[in-house]
């Protein structure tokens, strides 16, 4: 069927004012078919009046992890290391049925469509091991949602003392023996559960829905399962998912344990880090690193809200602009955001980075943050034409009400829409060429009905999501300490704010031990 959307304002970030004339555009297929003024109406086309408001690109949510979307707001600010603690530890207690891995999944979706994005990659964990059933049920909540997703399998495969420094020098011998032991899931185990991914899923809902690998972070796995990965990547051309420098310990890593090489440079050498790859967060990074980045031709995948939360520190945006490292944005987890919107996630992009550069015309404009948004997302998801509005590419799009506050008046589009918008002025959103959200909310699925359940699933979990943090506290010290250590290195660069310049030469605040229940709260 051909869908006519009449008398709309296309986003053109190459014209000065940020948008065209008034015009038609026609969908068949799930694609655009044609964009024209009074475009001819074929007998039986769904038409949708667009009353003068702009059509643009569906947002793209470059990195997500899907498996914590109902614990938003269940822990504070703390560094990745310590976080991690908490965020999902590996206890049979903390296992999903498939039905709370469907509406876990589906609480992003909700979120995510209601705000205008379409398209999200999902290198999705699973505690305390991935199964059959559980991917089945996280592929198809996207499937039923309508969104555009890829889904990864993002499952660490050494043991927790190969993962960070310091660490198995510090432990007591009977946590040693705990943290020294091998992943669950072996390697073999888990190419399996991708021939299941690929075989089942990938290019499932007329190619809405396809597969990605992911080593979670290349200090994570084996190099023997690292390449298996990059091997199934180039077979199959899916984007490769791999958290690097997100921390100072990750640097710090680096120089302890990889003879003194970065995680970029370590990946370089194994053969692996390619135009496929989608290098998550790169934060501490150095000028090395970076040439590396841009002559591989992988992509970045920009988190700050996520970076903020964590304390990670600030990413070096105009760096990798100059060397043109493609950069896509992501919301980065529920947890580590507390929302799963892309438009305050391009707000915070197009503002921490006026901290680090005196140069004020070096700062992000909105039209690469929109980019980034867009067509960047769609790059780094190896879907060439997504992210745009031509002839031939995905009907991935936004109906955006120009008469709201957000744009009344209209002084710079690109700029209100990075700085003043947050999602509400979305009046229609399509994906594939299908209405999935109108006026009425989402069209594919029952909200108030899902909601009411998860609601209801997820209260009844918090006794065990206590009795998690209370098991896993034990560690703390210890975690605490190996972050400590790796504050105290000098790594000849520096990505947060620097202590002085906030808290004087106080002494930092004593950690706080947790609660009662074992959380990492005063």
């Amino acid at each position: 069927m051909t869908t006519i959307i009449r008398n709309v304002r296309l986003l053109d970030l190459d014209r000065q004012e940020g948008m065209t004339s008034t015009c038609d555009i026609s969908i068949t297929g799930g694609r655009i078919a044609g964009i024209g003024e009074c475009l001819a109406i074929p007998e039986g086309a769904k038409l949708i009046e667009g009353n003068g408001n702009l059509l643009m690109p569906g947002l793209v949510n470059g990195h997500f992890h899907s498996a914590v979307n109902h614990m938003k707001g269940r822990l504070p600010s703390l560094p990745l290391e310590v976080f991690m603690l908490y965020e999902c530890p590996e206890l049979d207690v903390l296992r999903p049925t498939p039905r709370e891995a469907y509406l876990r999944t589906m609480l992003g979706c909700i979120e995510m469509l209601r705000c205008g994005t379409t398209s999200v990659q999902d290198d999705c964990f699973f505690v305390p091991r991935p199964e059959p059933e559980i991917i089945d049920a996280v592929a198809q909540a996207y499937v039923d949602s309508g969104m555009r997703a890829r889904l990864a399998l993002d499952q660490p495969e050494v043991s927790e003392l190969e993962k960070l420094p310091y660490l198995r020098e510090l432990l007591p011998d009977d946590l040693r023996r705990e943290l020294g032991r091998p992943s669950p899931t072996s390697r073999d185990d888990l190419l399996g559960l991708y021939d299941h991914l690929l075989s089942r899923w990938h290019g499932a809902a007329g190619g809405r829905i396809k597969a990605a690998v992911s080593c979670s972070a290349p200090q994570r796995v084996s190099p023997e399962y690292f390449a298996a990965l990059d091997q199934l990547s180039r077979d199959h051309d899916l984007p490769f998912y791999a958290h690097m420098l997100e921390t100072k310990l990750q640097r710090v890593f680096g120089r302890e344990c990889l003879n003194g090489r970065s995680l970029v440079r370590y990946t370089a050498d194994l053969g692996l880090l390619t135009e496929r790859m989608n290098v998550i967060h790169a934060i501490w990074v150095d000028d090395a690193d970076l040439e590396l980045l841009a002559d591989s031709g992988a992509s970045v995948a920009h988190n700050p809200v996520s970076n903020l939360r964590l304390g990670s520190g600030v990413m070096r945006w105009r760096a990798m602009q100059d060397r043109g490292i493609p950069i896509c944005l992501g919301v980065d987890e529920a947890i580590a955001d507390d929302a799963v919107n892309m438009w305050s996630v391009m707000k915070t992009a197009a503002l921490i980075h006026c901290i680090t550069e005196t140069d004020y015309e070096r700062w992000p404009n909105p039209r690469e943050i929109l980019r980034a948004a867009t067509t960047g997302g769609g790059h780094a998801m190896r879907e060439p034409m997504l992210g745009q509005i031509s002839v031939g590419a995905p009907a991935d799009l936004n109906l955006i009400d120009l008469g709201t506050i957000a744009y009344v008046p209209l002084n710079d589009l690109p700029r209100q829409l990075v700085h003043c918008e947050s999602g509400t002025s979305v009046l229609l959103t399509m994906v594939a060429g299908e209405v999935v959200r109108d006026s009425n909310g989402l069209t594919r699925i029952d909200e108030g009905t899902l909601l009411a359940e998860a609601r209801e699933i997820f209260e009844r979990k918090i006794g065990h999501m206590d009795e998690a943090d209370r098991s896993v506290a034990r560690y703390l010290p210890y975690y605490r300490k190996i972050y400590d250590l790796a504050c105290e290195q000098d790594v000849e660069m520096e990505r947060r704010v620097p202590h002085a310049l906030v808290e004087g030469n106080r002494a930092p605040t004593p950690w706080p031990v947790g609660r009662s229940a074992g959380r990492p709260y005063q």
